[in-house]
């Protein structure tokens, strides 16, 4: 059975189930997840632990012998298996079913097992050993948490811990504390520290929080669809300082260009949009931050901006450029302010 991180507490109060699954790339929550398990597993008796990692020279009959193998001190034990890449192979997808199968044929009370999983690829979603795992555990798909969610996930936090604080303040931490979850959690616990229950102001908050965020390349773009200026320049400076690679950042940007410009030409067709984002293989949530962007962007905005991409690309690479005299972050930047702008 498929269950969101905030059902856990619930279910884990009803009952304590014989496996569950965590997936995640949310380090974090995947932890707190876990750590929620394993505590309402010692407090029901399991106090033994077998923590089973699989690597290349993991064996797969362990999981198999951990099952079937009584503790020399008659306690109740939890089977911790860990896959770090979510590639078991052929074998171990096969010996998982086994244990699945085990498991149902004679249960075993005495025992718990806990896989941990990073967060699987479309292709691994669809494998059969994973839809038996859906089926047959209590499976958690823990999403990262994105910039949109990231404000209301600070308010939480603070609230868990008796504070409270005004909007601006909670986008202020948020924006300092973007793509670093583990740092943003250790900002809301130092003002934990700092200041009594109650509300916060906004003076407090930007005295204590530090700047931690960590951005990533590839959300660059939701900024640019956004429109959203003041985190586009704040992302691509923290790239720049981060040591990101100029070339990646660039590649990123033109595909971007490339993309919006195929799926504008095709609207000028009077093609509709839908067919086009299948085309693209553009889904859920960029497929919505796209349509706007289009409506905003201009076939000639489009292209001189791929254009540009190309001549910054040639300042990079050491080459002369007399419209690109500048620094080619700078260049990045203004291409991509273009984009954000409409114009």
């Amino acid at each position: 059975m498929q269950l969101r991180l905030d059902a856990l507490d619930a279910q884990l109060a009803k009952t304590l189930a014989p496996l569950y699954v965590v997936s995640s790339d949310e380090h974090l929550l995947a932890q707190q997840a876990l750590d929620k398990i394993r505590a309402t597993a010692r407090a029901a008796g399991f106090v033994e632990r077998d923590v089973l990692t699989v690597d290349r020279s993991f064996k797969w009959g362990a999981l198999l012998a951990a099952n079937q193998s009584q503790s020399l001190f008659g306690d109740k034990k939890i089977i911790d298996l860990r896959i770090p890449t979510g590639k078991p192979g052929k074998e171990g997808a096969q010996a998982l079913q086994d244990y699945l199968q085990q498991l149902k044929n004679n249960p075993n009370p005495d025992n718990i097992t806990l896989i941990t999983l990073p967060k699987l690829d479309w292709a691994s979603q669809k494998s059969v050993w994973v839809t038996r795992l859906q089926e047959a555990a209590i499976y958690l798909d823990i999403p990262l948490i994105e910039r949109a969610q990231l404000s209301a996930w600070i308010t939480r936090g603070l609230k868990d811990q008796g504070q409270s604080t005004a909007r601006e303040a909670v986008e202020f931490i948020a924006d300092r504390v973007e793509g670093n979850l583990l740092a943003a959690h250790q900002e809301i616990q130092k003002l934990g520290l700092l200041y009594p229950s109650g509300s916060l102001s906004v003076e407090q908050i930007q005295d204590a929080v530090l700047n931690v965020a960590r951005y990533d390349v590839f959300k660059l773009s939701e900024a640019i669809l956004q429109g959203d200026v003041a985190r586009l320049v704040r992302m691509l400076a923290g790239l720049q300082g981060e040591g990101e690679a100029l070339p990646l950042v660039l590649w990123a940007l033109a595909e971007e260009c490339r993309t919006l410009l195929k799926l504008k030409l095709g609207m000028q067709e009077g093609r509709p949009l839908a067919m086009l984002f299948k085309e693209q293989r553009i889904w859920g949530g960029r497929e919505r931050l796209m349509e706007p962007a289009l409506h905003r962007l201009s076939v000639t905005t489009l292209q001189t901006a791929l254009q540009n991409t190309a001549q910054i690309d040639k300042l990079v690479k050491g080459l002369r450029v007399p419209k690109l005299s500048g620094d080619a972050w700078d260049a990045v930047l203004q291409v991509s302010l273009s984009l954000a702008n409409g114009k």
